[in-house]
């Protein structure tokens, strides 16, 4: 296939859309097309660049819980009304219970569909980080397969320390490693390899009223297989097309080593 068709395919790979196959084929393009990677890393930082522009008119958690307290406030208050000598009492006794009901699955709802959306985000996020960071000339700014190289790098240069794993007996390798950035928070990324796949390990302090909650098994998320979980106060992501096994056997060596 040429770079031509490859390059109708970069805004249905960028956002996740390519089935697993086409979008694995499309990768090893970009690691030898220096053009094609090119255009996918603007695709890539255009997208971001929108996504951050939406989220400055995102509601804050301050004003939801002004609104959720008006709405109680309210609530309280019409229960509290003396019943109208005309029949007022009959009215209440259906209307007050029904709108608590009303306003407690819209709220459960409005808590679910948040989670939701903050997680697809996140996600989203680490896609387009695992991405723009293979389409580049220079995936990592530390270039080395020794742990006790890449891990001493980033002293001094991300807020946290972290262990590695050793690697002797497992068909893994140690790229490297770079610092990279989740919602403006500064964090290491790690690049495997395993028979030819890339794969992204992201570390962040782990931040438990920002962060929604995820999953710890290995899912799917735009085409990637990704595993996320907490160790010793920091969030640790997974990030690759290796199959679900290699990602949970990756994710296994980075929890022994923590």
């Amino acid at each position: 296939m040429g770079c031509d068709e490859w390059r109708g395919k970069l805004d249905l790979y960028v956002d996740g859309e390519l089935a697993a196959a086409e979008a694995s084929a499309l990768r090893a393009h970009l690691n030898g097309c220096a053009g094609c990677a090119a255009d996918a890393l603007d695709r890539v930082q255009l997208k971001r660049s929108v996504q951050m522009a939406g989220r400055r008119y995102e509601p804050s958690a301050q004003l939801r819980e002004q609104i959720q307290n008006t709405i109680a406030k309210t609530v309280a208050k019409s229960g509290s009304k003396k019943p109208h000598p005309a029949g007022g009492l009959g009215w209440q006794i259906l209307f007050v219970p029904a709108l608590v009901a009303l306003i407690f699955t819209l709220g459960v709802n409005f808590y679910v569909g948040r989670e939701r959306a903050a997680r697809e985000r996140v996600y989203s996020e680490l896609a387009d980080l695992h991405v723009a960071t293979l389409a580049s000339g220079t995936p990592v700014d530390v270039v080395s397969s020794d742990k006790h190289t890449v891990k001493p790098w980033f002293q001094g240069r991300i807020p946290f320390t972290f262990n590695l794993p050793e690697l002797q007996g497992s068909e893994f390798t140690l790229v490297g490693g770079r610092v990279t950035y989740l919602e403006q928070t500064a964090g290491a990324q790690l690049i495997y390899q395993v028979r030819k796949h890339e794969i992204s390990v992201f570390i962040f302090p782990e931040r438990a009223k920002e962060m929604p909650s995820l999953p710890e098994g290995p899912v799917n998320a735009l085409s990637f297989t990704t595993a996320s979980w907490t160790q010793n106060g920091l969030r640790y992501f997974v990030v690759g097309d290796a199959s679900a096994a290699d990602i949970t056997a990756l994710s296994k060596l980075l929890r022994d080593a923590g």
